[in-house]
C-alpha cells in the first residue's frame, strides 16, 4: 500500500492525516500505519490536543493483532483521553490473540479508573469468560447487563449465551434465549451449539427445526454434531440436503469443521467425500486450511499413510501443516520418520513450540531418549522458543517410559514453572509401568489437589496395588471413590461399519448383534487360547480369592470392549480387511496382548486408536513396540 501524497504534502494537520490511518486499519496496512506513526511521532503531533491521533493508531495496531504496540500507545495515552472504543479496542485484540486473563484483567481496570462500559466492553468480557468457562465472572457479568438495561441488546444477549452454553449452563442459556425480545440467526444458533454440545443430537434436532432461518453456519452445526457422535448416515442426509437441494456451497470453513468431527469420531468415509468435494470444487490447488485438516482427519482416523500423500502434494506448506504432518506420524509411532524430516520442515518454514512438543511426543512414543533430549536442550539455545509446561511434559513422558522415573523426577523439581496435571499424571502412569509404588502414592496425593473428581489416578493406583498382591489396599482406593460419589469414566470402543458407528462397553449386550458377537468372542478365545493367550488378571479387582472369582475375572477381561468391537468387526466385514477401533481411554494390557494374537490368528490388520496413541497390530506384533 502507497501513499504518494505523503511526499507532496509533507506538512500534514491533523485532521487529514486521521482517515489515512484509518484506512490502513480497514486494509490491516500495518507498515504503512508504523510509518504514519512516524510521521506523527517526528512533526510533533502526539501532544495532548492531537491525542485523537494516538486513539487512532491504537484502533489499528489492535485491528492488524500488534499487541504489543497497541498495549504501549494504550498506556501512552491520558486516561482523560481514552473512551469506551479505546479500552474495547485492546480488549477485543487479546480476545483475538486467545488471552482471555489480559481481557478480563483490562475490564477490571476499566471499572477501577471509572470508563464507561458499553455493549462491546460487555461483548468481550463474555467472550473471555466463554473461553475460559469461567461461570463466576460470566454471571456476575450478567448482573451488570441487567442493572445497565443491555438485555435487548442482541449482541449482548449472544455473547451472553455463548458463555454459558460453552461453560455447560443451559438452563442458563435457554434462560437469556426466552426472555430476549428479538433473536437473529446468531441467537438460534449458540442454542443450538450448546444444546448439540450438552443435550445431544436429538435435543439439537428439535432447535435446528425451530430455526426461523437457517444460514450455512447453522447448517454446518447440525451436520458437524450428527458426524462427531458418529451419526453418520443422519449427518450425510442432512448434508446432501444442504448441498444439493439447497444449494449451499460449502466454504473453507464448513470444510476444516467437517473434516475436525470426521477426526474425532474416526469417520473416514465422510472425511473421503469433504476430501472429493473439496478437490471437484477448489481443484488441485485447494485450500491450505482445507489441505492441512485433510491430513490431520487422515492421520486421526488411523490412515496415517494417506495423510503423508496428502501433505506430499500440497503445492506449499505452512508450520501448521508441517505440525499436523509430525503430530499424527507421532501418534503412529513414526518417531524415526520424525526425526528424518525434521531437517526438511526447518528448510521450509520456522518451526514453533508446538512443532518441539510433536517432535518430543514422537521420541516419547517411540522410546528414543537421546534424540528426545538433543531436541528439548536445543529449544532455547538453538531456536530461542522458552520451554513451556507441554515440553516438559513430554519430556517428563520420555523418561518415564524408559524407565529413568529418577530423572524425570529431578526435571520436575528443577523445572522454572510449576508442575500441572499433565505432568505428574504422566508420571503416575510410568509409576504403573514400572512399578514405582511408594512414588506413586505420593504423586496421587498432589493430584488429589489439583483434580479430585479424576478417577483415572484412583484407579491406576488401585491397580497397582493389586498387582502388588495387595488388594485390601486396591479395594480401599476404589471405596474413596464410591464414598464420594465419584464414578469412573467408562470404556467405550467404536467402529465404523458400512457408514454406521458401533460402540460398546464392557460386557455390552445391547447390540443388535449381541448374540453373535458372543459366539464370535467364545470362539476367539478358544482360539487365542490354542495360540498361548493367557488372561493377564494381576489387575483384576474383586471381593474374594477362591476359583469362582477367578472365573468371574476372566469373564470380565473377555468381555472387555476392545475384543467386543474386534468381534463384530470381524463378524461384519470381509476377511482381511483391516478393522479400525476407536477406544476413549487408554487400551488395558490384556486387551493389547489378545488383540496382537488376534491379527496373527485370523490374518487381520486391527488399528486401534485410543486416547494417547494408536497401535497398529499385524501378524502378531504392534507398531508401538511396548512404548505406550
Amino acid at each position: 500500500m502507497k501513499w504518494p501524497i505523503l511526499r507532496a504534502f509533507p506538512s500534514f494537520s491533523p485532521r487529514y492525516l486521521r482517515p489515512f490511518i484509518r484506512t490502513c486499519a480497514q486494509r490491516s496496512a500495518l507498515t504503512t500505519g508504523k510509518k504514519l506513526h512516524a510521521m506523527v511521532l517526528t512533526t510533533g503531533l502526539s501532544t495532548t490536543e492531537n491525542s485523537f491521533l494516538l486513539n487512532t493508531l491504537l484502533h489499528l495496531y489492535a485491528s492488524c493483532g500488534d499487541i504489543s504496540s497497541a498495549q504501549k500507545l494504550f498506556d501512552e495515552i491520558p486516561h482523560s483521553s481514552k473512551d469506551a472504543a479505546d479500552w474495547t479496542s485492546l480488549m477485543s485484540s487479546f480476545s483475538r490473540q486467545n488471552r482471555p486473563h489480559d481481557s478480563l484483567l483490562l475490564f477490571s481496570q476499566m471499572l477501577e479508573k471509572g470508563a464507561e462500559i458499553d455493549d462491546v466492553a460487555m461483548v468481550c468480557l463474555f467472550s473471555a469468560c466463554a473461553w475460559l468457562r469461567d461461570v463466576g465472572v460470566g454471571s456476575q457479568g450478567h448482573g451488570r447487563v441487567v442493572k445497565m438495561g443491555f438485555e435487548r441488546r442482541v449482541k449482548v444477549c449472544n455473547a451472553l449465551m455463548d458463555m454459558y452454553g460453552k461453560s455447560g449452563m443451559v438452563e442458563e442459556m435457554r434462560r437469556v434465549f426466552t426472555e430476549m425480545k428479538e433473536k437473529n440467526v446468531v441467537s438460534w444458533t449458540v442454542v443450538l451449539d450448546g444444546v448439540l454440545k450438552w443435550e445431544g443430537v436429538s435435543n439439537g434436532r428439535e432447535v435446528f427445526d425451530d430455526m426461523p432461518h437457517c444460514n450455512e453456519v447453522a447448517w454446518t452445526i447440525m451436520i458437524v454434531g450428527y458426524v462427531g457422535n458418529g451419526f453418520s448416515k443422519e449427518g450425510f442426509l442432512l448434508l446432501s440436503q444442504m448441498v444439493f437441494h439447497l444449494g449451499i456451497k460449502l466454504n473453507y470453513i464448513t470444510l476444516c469443521s467437517l473434516l475436525s468431527a470426521c477426526a474425532q469420531s474416526g469417520d473416514v468415509a465422510m472425511g473421503r467425500w469433504v476430501h472429493v468435494y473439496g478437490l471437484k470444487m477448489m481443484g488441485m490447488e485447494m485450500d491450505i486450511m482445507v489441505e492441512t485438516a485433510l491430513l490431520d482427519m487422515y492421520a486421526k482416523c488411523g490412515r496415517i499413510d494417506t495423510a503423508i500423500k496428502v501433505f506430499e502434494c500440497m503445492p506449499r506448506r505452512n508450520v501448521v501443516s508441517w505440525n499436523a504432518l509430525l503430530s499424527g506420524l507421532a501418534m503412529h509411532g513414526r518417531g524415526q520418520l520424525v526425526i528424518n524430516m525434521f531437517p526438511r520442515m526447518i528448510k521450509e518454514v520456522m518451526p514453533d513450540d508446538l512443532t518441539f512438543i510433536a517432535v518430543l511426543s514422537a521420541c516419547s512414543h517411540s522410546g528414543m531418549i537421546d534424540q528426545g533430549s538433543y531436541y528439548f536442550d536445543s529449544l532455547q539455545s538453538v531456536y530461542g522458543i522458552t520451554p513451556k509446561i507441554d515440553h516438559y511434559a513430554c519430556m517428563v513422558d520420555l523418561l518415564g517410559r524408559a524407565g529413568r522415573l529418577e530423572e524425570a523426577e529431578t526435571l520436575i523439581n528443577k523445572m522454572p514453572i510449576p508442575p500441572n496435571e499433565v505432568v505428574l499424571g504422566s508420571l503416575l502412569g510410568s509409576c504403573n509401568s514400572h512399578g514405582k509404588l511408594q512414588l506413586a502414592k505420593r504423586l496421587l496425593q498432589k493430584l488429589i489437589l489439583m483434580n479430585p473428581r479424576n478417577t483415572e489416578y484412583h484407579i491406576l493406583l488401585s491397580n497397582m496395588y493389586a498387582l502388588a498382591g495387595k488388594p485390601d489396599e486396591a479395594n480401599a482406593l476404589r471405596k474413596v471413590l464410591k464414598t464420594k460419589g465419584i464414578s469412573k469414566v467408562p470404556g467405550m470402543s467404536s467402529i465404523h461399519v458400512d457408514g454406521q458407528l458401533h460402540q460398546f462397553s464392557a460386557g455390552d449386550k445391547s447390540h443388535p448383534k449381541t448374540r453373535e458377537i458372543y459366539i464370535m468372542l467364545e470362539d476367539m478365545v478358544q482360539r487365542l487360547q490354542s495360540a498361548g493367550y493367557v488372561p493377564n488378571l494381576s489387575a483384576q479387582v474383586f471381593p474374594g480369592d477362591d476359583a469362582g472369582v477367578e472365573l468371574e475375572k476372566e469373564q470380565a477381561l473377555f468381555s472387555h470392549s476392545e475384543k467386543l468391537a474386534v468381534c463384530f468387526g470381524l463378524l461384519s466385514t470381509e476377511p482381511g480387511k483391516p478393522l479400525y477401533i476407536f477406544k476413549n481411554i487408554r487400551i488395558c494390557r490384556d486387551c493389547h496382548a489378545a488383540i496382537m494374537i488376534v491379527s496373527k490368528i485370523y490374518d487381520r490388520e486391527i488399528i486401534v486408536r485410543d486416547r494417547n496413541r494408536f497401535h497398529c497390530f499385524k501378524q502378531g506384533s504392534c507398531s508401538c513396540s511396548d512404548f505406550w
